[in-house]
C-alpha cells in the first residue's frame, strides 16, 4: 500500500465545492472520475478542508491510498488528459502512510480579490469581486493586522459553523493594490465557516464607514457575528497554499 499526494488547482465556478455531494457536482467528483478511469477502482480522495461553491484554489492538496505502482509522473500526465480544463493536477508525489492532508497541514494562506474598478473586466469575470467604490488600502492594510494574533473568531464564523472551540491563530494579514485589483491575504492555523468571507465584508464595511477603523478587536472581544460585517461573495476567494512540514512543500 502507498499513498500518494495530489496538489491541484481550480476555478471553482462551475462547481458546488470540494466535498461529494448528492445531486451537485463537485471537484472531488471530478477528480474521483478521473483517478478511476486510470487505476480502475474508485478511490477514496483525502482533502486538505472543503471550499464551497464558487471558490477557487490556487493549490489544493489532497491523497489517494492504493497498491498500485503506477508512476507518478504518468498519473500526473493521465489525470491532466481526463479532468475538465478549469481543474489542473500540478504536483503528484509518494508521501508517508501516515500524513493526512488536513491533519498535517501547519498553516493554510487564503488570498480574496476584488477588482477596484467602476468598469467589468471579462477576464475576471467570476473570479474577483467587483467593487466600484474608491477603496482606502493603506487604511484596510493597518486594520487587517487587527486579525492577526490568537483570538476566538465566532464573530467571524458562518451560521453553519457549530464548533465549540473558534479559536484560531493568525499569523498574517495585509491588503495590497496592484492596479485596479486589490487582494486581500491571510495566513493562518486554520479558518472557520466562511470567516475569510466575513473578514473582507468587514473590511469593506471599514472602507464604507459602516464600522469604525478600530472596530476589528471590538467586534472579536463581543463574539457577535451581528457585530461583523457582510460575507463577501465567494467568487473573489482562493485557497492560496496550504503549508506542511518536511519536504512536503516542495
Amino acid at each position: 500500500m502507498r499513498q500518494i499526494l495530489l496538489k491541484i488547482k481550480y476555478l471553482g465556478t462551475n462547481y458546488h465545492g470540494w466535498q461529494v455531494q448528492d445531486n451537485a457536482v463537485t471537484v472531488q467528483e471530478r477528480l474521483q472520475d478521473a483517478v478511476e478511469e486510470i487505476l480502475g477502482q474508485r478511490l477514496d480522495l483525502t482533502g486538505c478542508s472543503r471550499t464551497d461553491a464558487g471558490v477557487h484554489a490556487n493549490e489544493y492538496c489532497c491523497t489517494i491510498k492504493t497498491e498500485s505502482d503506477v508512476d507518478c509522473f504518468k498519473l500526473q500526465g493521465g489525470l491532466n488528459a481526463k479532468l475538465p480544463d478549469d481543474i489542473s493536477v500540478f504536483s503528484v508525489s509518494d508521501v508517508d502512510l501516515d500524513f493526512h492532508p488536513r491533519y498535517s497541514c501547519v498553516k493554510k494562506q487564503y488570498v480574496y480579490k476584488i477588482l477596484n474598478s467602476r468598469a467589468k473586466d471579462p477576464f475576471l469575470n467570476g473570479r474577483a469581486l467587483l467593487y466600484p467604490q474608491p477603496l482606502d488600502v493603506e487604511l484596510l492594510d493597518r486594520c487587517a493586522k487587527d486579525f492577526i494574533g490568537t483570538h476566538d473568531f465566532t464573530a467571524l464564523s458562518g451560521s453553519k459553523c457549530e464548533l465549540e472551540d473558534c479559536t484560531r491563530t493568525i499569523f498574517d494579514a495585509s491588503v495590497e493594490r496592484d492596479g485596479d485589483l486589490v487582494t486581500f491575504s491571510v495566513t493562518g492555523d486554520g479558518f472557520l465557516y466562511n470567516m475569510v468571507r466575513i473578514m473582507v465584508g468587514t473590511l469593506l464595511f471599514i472602507n464604507e464607514g459602516k464600522i469604525k477603523p478600530d472596530g476589528i478587536r471590538i467586534i472579536l472581544d463581543k463574539k457577535d457575528r451581528a457585530a461583523a460585517g457582510r460575507t463577501a461573495p465567494a467568487h473573489g476567494l482562493y485557497l492560496n497554499k496550504v503549508y506542511y512540514g518536511g519536504d512536503v512543500n516542495e
